[in-house]
């Protein structure tokens, strides 16, 4: 069912391509006489728009109980094309570490994997605090990487931290999950 909250994550999966496209193209910009920070501001501006419909998708599927199951997928495909959309954009024009980058890739495709074993096995683990608290660094990691504005790569490395501590936390929670069903 097409929600408002499920058009919302629709709009972010749109504006991820268009956003990874202009990160790859600051030509576009520079080509007619802008300087190329404007290429940064437009992305940027980009990023947040699509971020803040992950706010909103979430607050109104909440406050106006229209949680479902489309949303479940959804909602956490468009955040995953967002950021890694931004994040390879930043990677491949040199403004990210490849190894952060792979190591954040890594850790996406294997709690995705995690999930489509726990959804087959009937298992529900919730995103914790810690998935969450990882996805805001990352998000703000990526604005500071777009805008080039200092400690970008710190805040990299942090969010890589906080992802892969989200990572075995999820891991525990499966791993909890599937002993209590087995009992």
């Amino acid at each position: 069912m097409l929600n408002l909250p499920n058009f919302l994550a629709s709009i972010r999966i749109l504006l991820a391509p268009l956003m990874f496209w202009i990160i790859l193209n600051p030509q576009v910009f520079t080509n007619n006489g802008f300087d190329v920070s404007w290429n940064y501001y437009f992305a940027s501006l980009l990023f947040v728009l699509a971020s803040a419909t992950d706010f909103f998708d979430g607050f109104i599927a909440r406050e106006w109980n229209q949680m479902t199951m489309l949303g479940a997928i959804l909602d956490p495909l468009a955040d995953k094309m967002l950021t890694l959309a931004a994040f390879l954009g930043l990677m491949v024009t040199g403004d990210a570490s490849a190894w952060a980058i792979y190591i954040i890739i890594v850790r996406e495709l294997f709690i995705t994997g995690l999930r489509t074993v726990a959804v087959s096995e009937n298992i529900s683990v919730k995103a914790s605090w810690a998935g969450k608290t990882k996805t805001v660094f990352q998000m703000i990691a990526i604005g500071f990487l777009l805008m080039h504005w200092p400690f970008a790569s710190e805040l990299l490395w942090f969010a890589v931290l906080l992802t892969v501590y989200s990572g075995g936390e999820y891991l525990w929670g499966f791993k909890n999950a599937l002993q209590k069903d087995n009992k």
